[in-house]
Parts: C-alpha cells; sequence; structure tokens
C-alpha cells in the first residue's frame, strides 16, 4: 500500500490536466458552479420528495423545492461502476468495454476506464474552471486511473468500489485501504459520510472567488450497513433493524448534502450554481437486498426494470431553470456532460462525441420535444438487455423471451405486451440490436464474472 501511494504521488502530484482559463475573471464568474452529487445503491421511494414517511430528508427535499424533478430519470447501467463511467465520459460504457465492475487491483492497466476516453473534468477544466472531487471513486486502482489523472486538481476519498463507515468492521481489504488524499494516503479517524460532508464544503470555500466543479459521489447507503447513534436516534421508530440502520445512513448523508448546498450559499453562489443529484442505481433489494424500497418500481439493482435503472433524478439551476417543476420527458445521467459543457462554455475536442443531450433547453421549456428518441441498457454484454422510446419499454432477460411494457400505464412493469404488440416490440427490438452494433464486448470482467451474453 506504501508502495502504490508513493507512485501515485510521484506519478501525478501536480498532474491535473486543467488548462489557464480562457477568459477573463469577470466572464468566468458569469459561468456557474458545476455540483454534482450521487448516492450510492439508494432505493428509489427512500427520500422526502420521493414520499417516503419514514426517512427524514431536509436538505434533499429543500434541494427538491428549488428544482427540476425528472419523475423519469434513468443512469446508464443497473449497478456502480458503469454508471460511473458514463457519468464521467457522457458516453454509453458499453461503448468502450467498462461494461463491468473493476476488481481491486492495482496492478492492473485494463480494469479501469480507458485512458482513450476524454472525461468531464478534463473538458470543463479548459474553461478556467477548479475541478475536484471527494468520495468513491470505483474507476480503477492502478495510478494511470486516479482521479487526478482523469481530470480532477483536488481529491479525497476511497479510490475503491466501497469501504467500512468506521475504522474496522469488514474482511474485505478492499473496504479497509486508506482513504486518499491528493495521491496520498491517509488514516481513517471519522465516520466517513461526515468526513465527505466537510470535505465538500471546503473545497467550495477554497474556491469561491473562481468557477468551480465538483463531484461529490457517495458510498451512502452502500452496504456495509454501519451508522452512528445519532443518526440511529433519527430513525428509532423504524422496527426492522436492517432498514432502520439503512435510514440512518441516508440521514447522515442528506446532513452533509446540506452542508455542501450551505456552503454555496455562503459563497453567495446558490443562484448560479448548477446542482446534480442521482443514485447510481436502484436499491438493491431481496436476500441482498441494504433495506431500500423501490415502490412503485419493479425489482432493483442489477436488473434493466425499473427498479435497478431509474433513479431520483434533480437538476437545479435557480438562475436559469424552475423551481419545484416535475419533468417526465425520458432523460439520463449521460447527459449531465453535455449539460455541464454548455453551461461552462467550454469546448468538446472534435473527436469526442456524447451520447448524452444539453438538458437545459428541455428543462427550462425552450425547447418541447423528448430529448432523447431512445435510451438504452445493456448489461454482462448482452444478458440483459433493454431500450425505452416514449411510452414504450422493451425488455430481454437471459430467457431470451422478449417483454414490452407500456410504462405510462404500467409503471410496475406487470403486463407484458410483447404478444399484443408484436409491430412495436420488433420495432423496438431493431433500434437495440443497431444500437448493440456500436459497442464492443466488455473489457474486463466483474469480481463476479457474468455469464457468456447472446445476440439481441
Amino acid at each position: 500500500m506504501r508502495t502504490l501511494a508513493l507512485l501515485l504521488a510521484l506519478s501525478f502530484a501536480f498532474d491535473s490536466t486543467a488548462a489557464e482559463p480562457k477568459r477573463s475573471g469577470d466572464s468566468l464568474r458569469q459561468r456557474p458552479n458545476i455540483l454534482i452529487i450521487v448516492a450510492d445503491d439508494l432505493g428509489y421511494a427512500d427520500l422526502g420528495f420521493q414520499g417516503a414517511k419514514d426517512v427524514p430528508t431536509p436538505h434533499l427535499d429543500a434541494l427538491a423545492a428549488r428544482s427540476v424533478r425528472c419523475t423519469n430519470g434513468y443512469v446508464s447501467h443497473p449497478f456502480c461502476s458503469p454508471t460511473r463511467a458514463g457519468l464521467m465520459t457522457g458516453r454509453y460504457q458499453q461503448r468502450f468495454g467498462h461494461e463491468n465492475n473493476p476488481a481491486w487491483l492495482p496492478e492492473s492497466t485494463t480494469a479501469g476506464l480507458p485512458l482513450s476516453q476524454t472525461t468531464m473534468p478534463q473538458v470543463i477544466a479548459t474553461a478556467g474552471y477548479k475541478t475536484g472531487a471527494v468520495g468513491k471513486w470505483h474507476l480503477g486502482a492502478h495510478p494511470q486511473f486516479h482521479p487526478m489523472k482523469r481530470g480532477f486538481g483536488e481529491y479525497f476519498g476511497i479510490l475503491g468500489g466501497g469501504h467500512v463507515y468506521m475504522p474496522g468492521g469488514s474482511k474485505s481489504a478492499e473496504y479497509n485501504i486508506p482513504l486518499n488524499r491528493n495521491g496520498a494516503d491517509e488514516t481513517q479517524t471519522k465516520y466517513l459520510t461526515e468526513h465527505f460532508g466537510e470535505e465538500a464544503p471546503a473545497f467550495i470555500a477554497r474556491h469561491a472567488k473562481e468557477p468551480w466543479l465538483l463531484y461529490l459521489a457517495f458510498n451512502a447507503p452502500h452496504t456495509p450497513l454501519q451508522a452512528t447513534a445519532k443518526y440511529l436516534d433519527r430513525v428509532k421508530t423504524i422496527a426492522d433493524e436492517k432498514r432502520r440502520t439503512y435510514a440512518a445512513m441516508i440521514c447522515a448523508m442528506d446532513d452533509a448534502i446540506g452542508a455542501t448546498l450551505a456552503a454555496v450559499k455562503a459563497a453567495g453562489a446558490e443562484e448560479n450554481t448548477l446542482v446534480f443529484f442521482i443514485s447510481d442505481n436502484g436499491g438493491p433489494v431481496g436476500e441482498r437486498g441494504n433495506g431500500s424500497t423501490n415502490t412503485p418500481l419493479r425489482e432493483g439493482k442489477g436488473t434493466v426494470f425499473e427498479g435497478g435503472i431509474r433513479v431520483p433524478f434533480l437538476v437545479s439551476w435557480p438562475a436559469k431553470l424552475p423551481r419545484g417543476k416535475d419533468y417526465a420527458q425520458p432523460v439520463i445521467q449521460l447527459d449531465f456532460f453535455a449539460t455541464a459543457l454548455a453551461a461552462s462554455g467550454a469546448t468538446l475536442p472534435p473527436n469526442v462525441k456524447l451520447d448524452g443531450v444539453n438538458l437545459i433547453p428541455f428543462l427550462s421549456g425552450e425547447m418541447t420535444s423528448a430529448p432523447h428518441e431512445h435510451l438504452f441498457w445493456r448489461s454482462g454484454g448482452g444478458d440483459p438487455m433493454a431500450v425505452r422510446a416514449g411510452d414504450w419499454k422493451w425488455v430481454r432477460l437471459r430467457d431470451g423471451k422478449p417483454q414490452l411494457y407500456n410504462l405510462a400505464r404500467d409503471i410496475s412493469e406487470t403486463t407484458d405486451l410483447a404478444e399484443q404488440e408484436p409491430a412495436k416490440a420488433a420495432e423496438l427490438q431493431q433500434a437495440v440490436r443497431a444500437w448493440n452494433a456500436e459497442l464492443i464486448a466488455p473489457g474486463f470482467e466483474s469480481p463476479r464474472p457474468a455469464k457468456p451474453a447472446r445476440k439481441p
């Protein structure tokens, strides 16, 4: 671990890939700050603004009240690392082989976000933005994949796919690695979610006089289920122990988000900060669940049913967007890159093609058409797959039998209409085949390898 830390420190101590600002200080300050907040394994129905009655989330509820709430908001994958790869690149991660979770392999130069891909912070930095990341990375353990090699000027957090919230208590080596600050190991001394809730506001305070991009990626409420008495006391009426601890972890995350948003307000930047909030996937349910609830959606993490990929989804920019508005057209976290790009005034390199779109004209009402004709999902190299077009969603699982749902009438995906609507099923199957032909095979396997895939 000491050797790895030394390699990290030497390899990128001054390599944030940030360029000099292209505009004067005055024009730079007219650009919005950009704050991207990601929860980990959060249930669709487990926030106050999503209908939760047993989990108090006052800070996120307040954010929702001044946001556009995207009620058909999605992520591009039903589990952790691929969603983050898609967010960072604005591209379907299957285009570059990042379709699985990388194992914790500090020696591997392949298990991570490929260096061929241009990231959001790399591009936004060229417009004069200070870039920082706090929290979970999970995009590769080798020094070449470190956040500060992928466009972030500052980093504090956990490089792997998860971590203990309090020192000790996990058999996983990955979950017990030291924290990482700008490439150097740091001993964990605090409840992790609270620590992230200190580091994010500190970044904002340091850069209050210049535009910034901050990626705040929690590992909460992902397992291990660990909470302090302070938060457990807030949800003591929940009888089920697993859900009580899970709910307490959400309370801690909500406080950390509240502290971060308070720092934005203290800097006088509340009106001119573009804020995104999502979960990286739906809540895990069943025997391997964390106590989450995805009601009324079907199933959860790891599936391409709605419970695996439809997530709480907020976009706030009070200077440009309505407050407290619901937006019903399907959108996806791939859109964050294009939206931040347009807001920052940065220029996309000519060789980079995004799958996401700039959401601002759609969310503001300037454009009334749908942002996307289709949204696609593929996991495990092709098992399972799904596509959404308008109200229709086509799904194919490992058994190979296509399913078709009308989500406007059946959000819970209870009634398969494939036999009743064969033309629509065939149309969507053809669309997913055409998309799949543009993709490549997974570049690495998850720690639990997927079964061989079949053609759509």
